[in-house]
């Protein structure tokens, strides 16, 4: 298999989707800190975007854990 094949199928394998929720889950920890910078700054528009934004990594963190659950049937640790 070559180079190219193995970095395209990276993102469906286990390992690429753990590393999807670990990125995902920093992200979650930099929205986390624009909300309490936004709140403390009284910046509306600051909170709307974090707000947006966590939307988005909730989005994604379904998304992977469908994908997870697809590939992981036959793990009785996912269920």
């Amino acid at each position: 298999m070559s180079a190219m094949n193995k970095a395209k199928n990276f993102k469906k394998s286990k390992t690429g989707l753990y590393v999807s929720l670990a990125s995902t889950a920093f992200g979650a920890l930099a929205v986390a800190k624009q909300v309490k910078l936004a709140r403390s700054d009284g910046d509306t528009l600051r909170l709307v975007d974090a707000v947006v934004s966590a939307v988005g990594i909730a989005t994604g963190l379904a998304i992977t854990y469908r994908e997870l659950k697809r590939l992981g049937d036959d793990d009785v640790l996912l269920g």
